[in-house]
């Protein structure tokens, strides 16, 4: 699709890969309330030709159906199949630029994946990739869905002068890095921006600029993407009161490779923790604790010192962490099958250290 439609798929264009969620989901004709829909409902060529007649033009689009799902049921055999999606496009020269639709449930997820196996790519290239979604269906009486995926395929078509190439997300008139999402609230329309170091789009702020800047010298390197069966197994667990070590113990007969901490306040856990927690980390299972604050950032040997093998999380939240775990633990092994001696924490910390943009 584009605003020349007899341009090949070889001439120079915007890929724009669907991923469903609810930009694409269709709400039921009978119900009053837009929040009662069913995702992943309506193609991504039927997105494009939606917005068709306000694509600027000389901007040609591509249209890609990678999955058409409820984010919500994201799966690392689909972080995949859409990481290598993404790497093989970006070294296709006829790729300006891409453009993802994708839930907004676990879109934080999907940004820190990418940013994490393409975000050197991206940037070295001089290409933008950019994560867009919406809070209300297609066929809302004022769905979002349209005017953010205008502003990503803008901003992905955007000189590369005014801003470098990388993974970025847009929504409701605003962009951020896409590892920098989290989705904070329920049904505002920038849920996945809010409380987000942001700018607006097509006014890049300066201070902004150079802080994407700043962070994309320190990120030297991709972290590869698992193939499908190889991603570790790594389970999120939240502290509470009345917390119980069965709740750890459940874990060191299992095959799980990993744990991440929701620890309150500023990433504590329960003292009921502490026993199962050393065995855990005998038994060879990764630590990384965060907090289920969902803001703020996790301090190494805060409030107490770390135990070796636990590794504070950072600006991280917990699905972010998650994903950084997996990818940390996976580079570990191609790393020993390589021959070197690189442990998950020194991949971990390469992703919880970057600098935070302000």
């Amino acid at each position: 699709m584009s605003s020349n439609p007899t341009s090949p798929e070889k001439s120079p264009h915007i890929l724009v890969l669907g991923m469903g969620g609810t930009i694409a989901g269709l709400a039921s004709q009978s119900e009053d309330d837009p929040r009662k829909y069913q995702a992943g409902q309506v193609s991504v060529d039927s997105l494009l030709a939606h917005i068709q007649s306000a694509v600027p033009d000389g901007i040609q689009l591509v249209p890609h159906q990678v999955a058409n799902i409820n984010s919500r049921n994201l799966s690392d055999s689909l972080l995949t199949k859409l990481g290598s999606t993404v790497r093989d496009s970006l070294a296709n020269p006829a790729v300006l630029g891409i453009v993802i639709t994708h839930g907004t449930d676990t879109m934080e997820e999907t940004g820190l994946f990418l940013q994490a196996t393409s975000g050197k790519y991206a940037q070295t290239l001089g290409k933008r990739v950019i994560l867009t979604g919406a809070m209300l269906p297609a066929n809302a009486p004022q769905p979002d869905g349209p005017s953010n995926l205008l502003d990503a395929i803008r901003w992905a078509s955007t000189p590369i002068d005014n801003c470098p190439g990388g993974i970025y997300a847009v929504m409701d008139g605003r962009g951020c890095m896409a590892m920098d999402l989290a989705k904070r609230h329920g049904t505002a329309l920038n849920a996945p921006l809010q409380d987000s170091p942001s700018s607006s789009v097509g006014l890049i702020n300066p201070s902004w600029l150079s802080g994407v800047k700043a962070l994309q010298a320190v990120w030297s390197e991709d972290l590869p993407i698992p193939k499908l069966a190889e991603w570790p197994w790594v389970e999120i667990l939240t502290s509470h009161a009345g917390a119980r070590a069965e709740t750890i113990n459940h874990w060191l007969t299992s095959d799980v490779e990993g744990l991440v901490l929701a620890g309150s306040g500023i990433g504590g856990f329960h003292d009921e923790w502490v026993e199962p927690l050393n065995q855990a980390i005998s038994h060879g299972i990764a630590l990384v604790r965060t907090s289920r604050t969902g803001g703020g950032s996790t301090y190494p040997d805060i409030p107490e010192k770390d135990a070796p093998g636990c590794m504070a999380s950072g600006t991280l939240t917990a699905p972010r962490a998650r994903i950084a775990l997996q990818l940390a633990i996976n580079a570990a092994k191609q790393e020993k099958l390589n021959g070197k001696p690189l442990t998950w924490q020194d991949f971990f910390a390469r992703i919880a250290s970057l600098p935070e943009i302000r």
